[in-house]
């Protein structure tokens, strides 16, 4: 049985009370989930109630999951949205949003790894390295709300353009030009670091 078959098996499961079922799948897609959070919201405590509340919206829709598209495309694509309402409610409130630039965890590294991220040793490479860090992380919490998603989702998640296009509910020729730029506006805002 593939994955897929699995999370539908699941589902169906689900829809008919058991709660285990549900259970199962939760525990399979929240630290996924979390993590893609994590790149809208900067507080750790916000992310786990906000991968909670995502569970909570997925299971009281569960009746509506048409099985269109893979279960862990559509619970992303109800992620996003929780993440992107709680960011125009911080903005309401006065706050500053961007993507997360920090954590150990590998998963939080930046998108790309040009050769000056993959230097050290010394004091001056390891200084260029952190500022090299800074501007991507910048260039990446400047894009527009589309782009960085999509490249979010491609670049930090490994969705396949299908995937984005289900999640971000639009063409799949959309999401292309919209990682297509958000690499290019990424690409320009580190040109300085480039060729020492």
């Amino acid at each position: 049985m593939s994955v897929e078959e699995n999370d539908k098996a699941l589902v169906a499961r689900a829809r008919k009370g058991d709660r285990r079922a549900f259970d199962l799948l939760v525990l399979k897609y929240q630290h996924r989930v979390q993590r893609l959070i994590a790149r809208y919201i900067r507080d750790p405590e916000q992310v786990f109630d906000l991968a909670q509340e995502t569970f909570i919206k997925a299971y009281r829709a569960l009746e509506r999951f048409r099985g269109d598209s893979a279960f862990y495309t559509w619970i992303y694509r109800i992620a996003v949205n929780t993440a992107k309402n709680q960011l125009a409610s911080d903005a309401r409130a006065g706050y500053m949003v961007s993507l997360n630039s920090g954590g150990s965890d590998e998963s939080d590294e930046p998108m790309m790894e040009p050769e000056a991220l993959r230097d050290g040793g010394t004091p001056d490479a390891l200084a260029a390295t952190e500022e090299l860090r800074a501007a991507i992380d910048r260039a990446i919490s400047d894009l527009p709300e589309d782009l960085r998603t999509a490249l979010t989702l491609r670049e930090m998640e490994g969705l396949s353009y299908d995937e984005i296009a289900a999640v971000m509910d639009c063409p799949i020729g959309t999401v292309r030009s919209r990682i297509f730029r958000a690499r290019e506006a990424i690409e320009q805002s580190i040109e300085p670091f480039k060729g020492g």
